[in-house]
Formats: C-alpha cells, sequence, structure tokens
C-alpha cells in the first residue's frame, strides 16, 4: 500500500493530476498506520501483522 502510494505521487506530480496526489498521500498515510499497528503488535480488523 505504502509502494502504491508512491507510485501514485510521483505520477501525480510528473503528469500534473491533483487527484493522483491525493490519492497517493491518503494511501501512504493509512499505510504506514496500519504498518506502525503491525510493528506493535496491535491486531487490526483480525489481523497480527500488517504485511
Amino acid at each position: 500500500m505504502i509502494v502504491l502510494g508512491l507510485i501514485l505521487l510521483i505520477v501525480g506530480l510528473v503528469v500534473g493530476i491533483g487527484i493522483l496526489w491525493t490519492i497517493g498521500i491518503i494511501l501512504v498515510a493509512v499505510g504506514v498506520v496500519l504498518w506502525i499497528l503491525g510493528g506493535m503488535g496491535h491486531a487490526f480488523r483480525g489481523r497480527r501483522h500488517y504485511w
């Protein structure tokens, strides 16, 4: 999810499409939060780890 968000950020910046930039920021933020929760050992939606 983080990688997809970064790809969308780069494509949105190069092409100049604002919606890709916004979606990329959201995906990166959600991915980082899930990564931190998984690293701390908290289950999120039934998953102990987020890969």
